[in-house]
């Protein structure tokens, strides 16, 4: 039996959720429906595209491959229903999407770029947070209608994971710490943290303790380009992204990997509730051109 859209669908749901309760949420009908579907498409398939002896919903091998088929079909079936409004002479659509400003270098350096060279009837605009906290609010309140950031997030809204970044320390040249550097040597390191009570903060706190460790801090600020002088002028470390190195310090500071390395996931997040045409695209879109980025080897 020839597999639905539907069922194709809820598969791909449950591959980007990464969980077959959030994939339900996401794709907005109950848990026992999403996996009678994709028991369904087991059955007519003749082959298992879930492995269910782990806790999270991990793809069999076959189902790796069923899913990569399914994506390019939705993709072709959006991109027939997208030429309706266009032939139907409709006036050009608008998509706003939030970010911090860490992430929203991405949205303006690769993934819109990208998305109006493939979509040019689609107008994107950029909405910048200084925090998770107003992104999520943001989100929830409809000043935008996506939001790029890191997760885990909030469990009202629905998640998309697109890929993982590594987390590195950034310090002064001269530093003479070993690379990769164990965690256990953050404490008594003289660290640019954010404000504490910040989302951000919080995070790094909660971090400190569970290894056990405690840095001095000796500046405390949200804005990005604190944190660049203050690293560049050799007041401290910082712990950020690998990739933005070269795109705020360029050569000037030494960078370590973390033993065993720390890897942050950065996905798409939206209110729980049927997406508008502009912004299906440009999910679809940011899942399969989101930059590849590893962690340095």
């Amino acid at each position: 039996m020839t597999p639905t859209l539907q069922q194709l669908r809820y598969l791909v749901a449950v591959a980007d959720c990464r969980s077959i309760t959030a994939a339900a949420c996401s794709v907005y009908i109950a848990q026992p429906a999403l996996s009678r579907s994709i028991q369904s498409l087991e059955r007519d398939l003749g082959m298992e595209l879930l492995d269910r002896r782990r806790r999270r919903a991990t793809l069999t091998p076959e189902g790796a491959r069923v899913v990569r088929l399914a994506r390019t079909v939705l993709d072709a079936v959006e991109a027939i229903e997208d030429i309706r409004p266009a032939h139907g002479g409709s006036s050009r659509t608008s998509l706003t999407v939030a970010a911090t400003p860490t992430l929203s270098l991405d949205l303006a350096a690769d993934l819109v770029p990208s998305f109006a060279e493939r979509h040019p009837d689609i107008d994107v605009r950029l909405l910048p947070h200084d925090s998770r906290e107003a992104l999520v609010r943001a989100l929830t309140d409809g000043a935008a209608e996506l939001g790029l950031v890191d997760l885990p997030l909030d469990k009202e809204l629905s998640t998309h994971h697109l890929q993982d970044r590594e987390v590195v320390l950034i310090s002064p040249p001269g530093s003479g710490l070993p690379d990769p550097i164990p965690f256990r040597m953050l404490g008594g390191l003289r660290m640019v943290l954010p404000t504490p009570g910040t989302g951000r903060r919080t995070e790094l706190e909660a971090m400190f303790g569970q290894i056990g460790v405690r840095p001095v801090p000796v500046v405390e600020a949200d804005e990005r380009l604190a944190w660049v002088t203050s690293v560049a002028d050799g007041r401290g470390s910082l712990i950020w992204y690998r990739d933005m190195v070269l795109r705020a310090f360029g050569h000037r500071v030494e960078v370590r990997s973390f033993t065993p390395p720390l890897l942050r996931a950065v996905g798409i997040a939206h209110p729980r509730r049927p997406l508008s045409r502009a912004a299906r695209a440009f999910l679809s879109h940011a899942r399969h051109h989101a930059p590849v980025r590893e962690p340095a080897r």
